[in-house]
């Protein structure tokens, strides 16, 4: 069974810097692409960040340049540093599969103050 814990998250003033972690197991990270989503107040949710089976990182535009997605794949752990926050970053994190495939986690808050 795939379980995906996300930790990390809180409240940071705008520029800041955020690291989160996203545990997992049931999942072999070499053989599968992972995302990091966020769902942002009254809005949908978006993949912000990619890694694929070869180590392939591919960003949404909005965050080019300012975010980081890594992970350890001794450890099952998939990270996103969030450098330069600006307040529309703000919203719940998410990990997952790409596409999501399974359930999703309870997630972890980031707020970004202006």
């Amino acid at each position: 069974q795939v379980q995906l814990v996300e930790s990390g998250g809180g409240l940071v003033q705008a520029g800041g810097s955020l690291r989160l972690s996203c545990a997992t197991s049931g999942l072999i990270l070499r053989v599968v692409t992972m995302g990091w989503y966020r769902q942002g107040p009254g809005k949908e949710r978006e993949l912000v960040a990619r890694i694929n089976s070869g180590g392939r990182m591919t960003y949404a535009d909005s965050v080019t340049g300012r975010f980081i997605i890594s992970r350890d794949v001794r450890k099952n752990t998939v990270f996103l540093q969030m450098n330069s926050l600006k307040p529309e970053d703000t919203g719940l994190y998410y990990c997952n599969t790409y596409p999501g495939t399974y359930g999703w986690g309870q997630g972890t808050q980031v707020t970004v103050s202006s």
